[in-house]
């Protein structure tokens, strides 16, 4: 007596339809809007490095706590969640630390005009 299951026959892999495809495969948009993404990603980069940069003579714990935590950022919104910590980690008055702090805020604040609040939608300056 044969009881074998019978498998579902799938379509090739590169057969995926319409819906499938849009997933897949992101439209490439117009020039501008791909040097938007490139312009939106170097300013994430650099404002990891500024982090990193900046954490990277902490002690202890809590700076591996914060190094492994700026690691993991894959989103410049992550790196705005983290800011308090790493300032508050960089309260020492120092000359090194103020000009950390300094630059650091330099960065957010060029990164998150407006201080980072959301704007309404649709709301115009």
């Amino acid at each position: 007596m044969n009881t074998a299951v019978a498998t579902p026959v799938r379509p090739p892999r590169h057969y995926f339809g319409t819906a499938g495809a849009d997933a897949v495969l992101p439209d490439p948009g117009l020039p501008q809007d791909r040097h938007a993404r490139i312009a939106a990603r170097r300013t994430f980069v650099d404002l990891k490095q500024q982090f990193m940069a900046a954490i990277e003579s902490l002690d202890g714990m809590r700076g591996d706590w914060l190094r492994r935590q700026v690691r993991q950022a894959h989103e410049p919104v992550d790196l705005w969640m983290l800011r308090g910590a790493v300032l508050a980690a960089l309260e020492t008055q120092d000359e090194y630390s103020r000009r950390t702090r300094n630059d650091l805020t330099r960065v957010l604040d060029s990164a998150f005009p407006g201080n980072g609040e959301l704007q309404a939608w649709g709301a115009r300056l």
